[in-house]
């Protein structure tokens, strides 16, 4: 959640400087109200919530003391009002009736593992079940745990979600931060079809995220740049996994042909100045020049042609080391000094031998 933070206060500077420039939101620029799609969710009502929970748990036959009970009435008018964060107040319903919903929440103040077991039974309910998945996903987004929240909250139906709003917001972050692009835009544009009743941090974040990843391209430095952040998020956690470890070897994969193409440009540039710096002699350097007139030009060469050995095998084309260095150069000269990094770490790669796995 850190991360996510910095990232939002950094957009919403950004937002603010073109508000005051009088610039409009990318996002939202030629969006028509007339052709705004119909919103496919609505955000329930807290009685209509409560409602649904109380029946859920009827037949726990766990009855309240009238000090628990009375604190649970004035967190539900809490909610209400809005003054109580209405996901809270359902898992505290449930942690003062439900022995592993309280464990639930000692866990998660202490940064511990949702219980796989419970947010599988079946005898929990469906409800209940969701309601629990989309409040222990939230609780990982907020410790940066992104690929282990989205697990949770991927498969839940916004429609009969206890937040609709909490869902598709944390959603997109998890895959905002993962790099999945489509998914992203899509939880985002989604959110945003209520935009007038969510929160207003919800609805200027989704706009802000949303417009950040659909501008990344696949493979492209931004991207390699991204995707080594997640591996090192990954592994401040702990985490140096099978799937950390697929994402270091598609960031080397990235970066060898990042690196190939900027040697076949650098090639191509070299080849093109060697061809067309022939012939510098003549009449004022009009060699150099193609004729202004139709005309038969004076034969001035001797008319034999030069044989280059271009070489053979696995190795051809291959740049010599002042010239790879030169292509180096040109990224470092072309390219924010934010990316740097990718190319460092791609050479040590390659000092220490390992580029071929992680």
């Amino acid at each position: 959640m850190r991360r996510l933070l910095i990232f939002a206060a950094v957009s919403l500077a950004a937002f603010a400087a073109a508000a005051i420039r009088g610039e409009s939101d990318p996002a939202s620029e030629g969006r028509d109200p007339e052709l705004a799609r119909e919103a496919s969710w609505s955000q329930p009502a807290v009685a209509d919530v409560r409602a649904r929970l109380d029946e859920a748990l009827a037949d726990r036959g766990i009855t309240l003391g009238d000090a628990a009970a009375a604190e649970l009435d004035q967190a539900w008018k809490a909610a209400a009002t809005g003054r109580q964060d209405l996901l809270d107040v359902v898992i505290q319903t449930l942690a003062a009736r439900d022995p592993r919903a309280a464990a639930a929440v000692q866990a998660a103040a202490q940064g511990g593992e949702p219980d796989p077991q419970w947010l599988a039974d079946p005898q929990a309910g469906t409800f209940v079940r969701d309601a629990v998945r989309l409040w222990w996903g939230r609780a990982l987004v907020r410790r940066d745990r992104f690929d282990e929240a989205l697990p949770l909250l991927a498969d839940l139906d916004v429609a009969g979600a206890v937040d609709p709003a909490a869902l598709l917001f944390h959603r997109g972050c998890c895959q905002h931060w993962l790099l999945a692009r489509d998914g992203a835009v899509e939880s985002f544009e989604r959110l945003l079809e209520r935009e007038a009743e969510i929160p207003a941090r919800y609805a200027r974040l989704a706009r802000l995220l949303r417009a950040d990843i659909a501008a990344v391209e696949t493979d492209s430095l931004d991207h390699i740049a991204r995707r080594m952040k997640d591996v090192r998020r990954r592994l401040d956690l702990g985490k140096a996994g099978p799937e950390t470890k697929r994402v270091q070897v598609g960031v080397i994969e990235s970066l060898d042909k990042l690196i190939a193409e900027l040697e076949q440009q650098q090639q191509q540039q070299g080849q093109g100045a060697a061809g067309g710096g022939g012939g510098a002699g003549g009449q004022g350097g009009a060699a150099g020049r193609s004729m202004e007139d139709s005309k038969l030009a004076r034969g001035l060469g001797k008319g034999e042609v030069r044989k280059k050995d271009l070489g053979s095998g696995a190795g051809w084309g291959d740049l010599p080391p002042h010239e790879r260095e030169a292509a180096l150069q040109q990224i470092d000269r072309e390219y924010p000094p934010y990316y740097r990094e990718a190319i460092e770490q791609y050479f040590k790669r390659l000092a220490t031998g390992g580029e071929d796995g992680p």
